[in-house]
Parts: C-alpha cells; sequence; structure tokens
C-alpha cells in the first residue's frame, strides 16, 4: 500500500485529522487509511478513527485492524526513552 495513505496524529486542530481520513477515502479513492500516532497522541488517533467511521462516512468504511508497538530512542537529555505507538487501519466495506 501506497505510504501516501497514512495521517500521522499530531497538534494540529481534531477536525483536520477526521477531515484527512474522509479527502483520503472520498477524492483520492483510497481503499485504505492508516492513521498513526505516538505517545500522548495515541487517544486523539482512536477518537479520529471513530468520529470517521461513525459520523462522517457512516456505513462505508470499517475497522480493518489495529497494530500497537513501541519505539526505543534517546531524548535530549541522552536518556533511553520508550513510546508507544499505535496504526489503526480503516477499509472501505
Amino acid at each position: 500500500m501506497a505510504e501516501d495513505n497514512s495521517i500521522f496524529i499530531g497538534n494540529k486542530p481534531f477536525m483536520n485529522y477526521v477531515t484527512s481520513v474522509v479527502v483520503q477515502f472520498t477524492t483520492k479513492g483510497a481503499k485504505e487509511v492508516i492513521v498513526k500516532a505516538r505517545g500522548k497522541f495515541i487517544s486523539r488517533a482512536v477518537d479520529v478513527s471513530e468520529v470517521a467511521m461513525k459520523r462522517f462516512m457512516k456505513d462505508q468504511i470499517e475497522l480493518k485492524g489495529i497494530a500497537i508497538d513501541s519505539e526505543e530512542f534517546k531524548n535530549k537529555e541522552d536518556r533511553d526513552v520508550r513510546v508507544s505507538t499505535i496504526e489503526i487501519t480503516l477499509a472501505k466495506k
């Protein structure tokens, strides 16, 4: 699957991400969209996916899968940090 069907959740307003999901399916004709997030943005990714599925594209898209993981890296203070990640795959029905 093409990487341009991924939406990375961050600090932008909530509805920007929901709109991005809807646009991927409607305008760009994507069969699948992956909503990705790390750390404190995981709950926002879940909310974006739910709003897209249950409000904006009701009965048009479904949850295909959820992948969870964690990444390890060094922060600015040179400490090892572990951050949780999630990938929510939405697919056209």
